[in-house]
């Protein structure tokens, strides 16, 4: 089809040294809704990802559990997989940047660095920590605030005053390995110049489309209005990622071989579906459209994606991003969430007590594609998703589906007032919602024709016409089939979100759900099956056992208030999602 458009999307990769929390899925369940409505559309969409694998966290944890980096990060890779496939997550390759393809792109990507003379080499002063023997990177150094004096903060931040610095300049800092006092030593490092590339990523993070505008300003305000500092792309041994070959004893910064993670799976998914990933990531030729290419981030790794990345590509040869789409951060009840304190919930408790499709839909909710942050308030959670998809959309086919197992569909589509047209006008609104990611928009316009099809309901009263017998039985059919059809066209919406209710409404009804425009045409004369249920309430005592189950996987244990919707009492710093990086 000549206006099939070719899509790669990506999610930042999850890092190797953790378990997937909510906060993490707010970017994966948002790149998942769009690349399904993607393929919904007709266009050749894939969603690809991996495992961010190296660093130092990677190799500490490996030593402290006494086994290889390799089989963590493979247990690890395992657990990531399980919590996403339960959250209906499907990509089309899941690789991992530990890769032998990974390792070949790092190496074609680091000449190019080389030929353009943008590598330089200079001594760093890092801390160094002598009893676990390895340089510290900030997460793992705690000290006093140099411009506050706060005590306990990280490495590169403080969460009392905001300020920044370097971990050498805390006040009496420790290593977080070993609890001792840390030494200065000295170490050579590789650095890509970027200065060199500034008029270029000027001229793209303003005009090529790829960015909100407020990222763009942003990054003309904080780093393109100066000379660009070069970035310290190298880690001296003992160090758990790629050894850069014309460097020996040195290895690739985690954030450069991870974004290079991205080429590295579109090329594992081409060679299984004998094409190439120069179809996707070089220039296309005249007579082949381009391809698009679409990432999705959380807005605390943004430089990364929008400075250093389209950096490496440009010099490279290769595509630049179509899309870099932004989002905020997640708070739970209004509060600010930290592991350190307790109050996060992990992605598979949650699966062990409630249904991950309520998740989808409260998440698509709140995304109105910016960069705004996004609060999962539990009791609002459990009211929108009774009321809209218990109470508004899977209610039709309750109310209406039975009296329909065994006369089926009408004949012919009766008289509904326009509500099936009406909603099916509404389609381009809601794909053209879908399509800048503004999920709360579309969600709002599917919500607004449920509401008009269980007016219909209310106003011809079928379960009154039931009581009347056969006098009534065909304005009965008429009725419900009308109902029936309102209820899958929804569906048809909100199949990117609710993957599972669409593959449950295929087997009540009319088969599998697989093109948008199944929404512009009623169904007539099919069979319908026996009504099962398609979705439960959210009962109080779910978010209770679930609360209760994050207070038990944390240190400290989460306070718990006397109400059934149990509020987050300790104030807590950002979580940023998702972390790309080891450090």
């Amino acid at each position: 089809m000549p206006d099939t458009r070719r899509i790669l999307i990506t999610s930042a990769l999850p890092y190797a040294n953790g378990h997937i929390h909510l906060g993490h899925l707010v970017e994966y369940i948002q790149t998942d809704i769009f690349a399904r409505f993607q393929r919904l559309r007709g266009n050749q969409a894939i969603y690809l990802c991996a495992d961010d694998t190296h660093g130092t966290a990677i190799m500490i944890r490996a030593r402290a559990e006494g086994r290889s980096e390799q089989e963590l990060i493979a247990a690890m890779r395992e657990d990531h997989l399980a919590d996403f496939s339960g959250f209906q997550i499907a990509f089309d390759h899941y690789s991992s940047t530990d890769s032998a393809a990974n390792r070949s792109l790092c190496e074609r990507i680091w000449q190019a660095l080389r030929q353009r003379g943008l590598i330089e080499s200079r001594e760093v002063h890092q801390l160094f920590d002598p009893d676990a023997g390895v340089f510290l990177a900030d997460r793992f150094v705690r000290g006093g605030c140099p411009r506050c004096q706060a005590a306990d903060q990280y490495g590169d931040s403080c969460e009392a005053c905001g300020a920044t610095y370097s971990p050498a300049e805390l006040i009496n800092p420790v290593s977080t390995l070993s609890g001792t006092t840390p030494e200065v030593r000295s170490a050579e490092h590789l650095f890509v110049s970027l200065e060199p590339l500034r008029p270029f990523l000027q001229d793209w993070t303003r005009n090529s489309g790829a960015l909100d505008q407020r990222i763009a300003n942003y990054l003309a305000g904080h780093f393109l209005g100066d000379p660009l500092r070069d970035w310290d792309i190298s880690r001296p041994a003992p160090y758990f990622g790629f050894e850069i070959p014309d460097a020996p004893g040195h290895y690739w910064y985690v954030w450069f071989d991870a974004p290079i993670g991205y080429i590295a799976a579109t090329e594992e998914w081409a060679e299984r579906q004998g094409c190439s990933f120069a179809d996707w990531w070089s220039p296309s030729e005249a007579n082949q459209p381009p391809a698009e290419i679409h990432h999705f981030i959380g807005k605390d790794i943004t430089y990364f994606h929008t400075l250093f990345w389209p950096a490496m590509l440009e010099v490279a040869g290769l595509n630049l991003p179509t899309k870099v789409r932004v989002h905020g951060f997640l708070t739970v009840n209004g509060q600010k969430m930290s592991k350190s304190r307790g109050t996060f919930l992990l992605a598979r408790s949650y699966l062990d007590h409630l249904d991950p499709a309520a998740l989808r839909y409260y998440y698509a909710a709140k995304l109105a594609g910016g960069i705004d942050d996004l609060d999962l308030n539990l009791e609002e959670f459990a009211t929108k998703v009774n009321a809209d998809l218990v109470g508004k959309v899977v209610n039709l086919a309750s109310r209406t589906a039975r009296w329909l197992a065994d006369t089926g569909l009408t004949a012919s589509y009766p008289e509904d007032g326009g509500l099936f047209a009406q909603a099916a006008a509404d389609g381009e609104a809601i794909a053209a919602a879908y399509e800048c990611c503004d999920f709360a928009r579309a969600m709002r316009l599917i919500m607004q024709a449920a509401d008009r099809a269980n007016l219909y309901v209310d106003q011809e009263q079928p379960w009154k016409l039931a009581k009347q017998g056969p006098a009534a039985a065909t304005k009965l059919q008429e009725v419900a089939s009308v109902a029936l059809n309102l209820f899958r066209q929804l569906v048809v919406y909100l199949t990117p979100v609710l993957p599972k209710l669409a593959t449950d409404v295929a087997d009540l009804l009319g088969g599998p759900i697989d093109n948008w425009d199944q929404s512009q045409t009623p169904l007539t004369g099919l069979p319908v099956a026996a009504f099962r249920p398609l979705m439960r309430r959210i009962e109080s005592s779910q978010l209770e056992a679930l609360l209760a189950a994050a207070a038990a996987e944390s240190a400290p244990p989460i306070q718990l208030s006397h109400s059934p919707l149990i509020r987050w009492l300790k104030p807590a710093p950002l979580m940023t999602l998702p972390r790309l990086t080891s450090e």
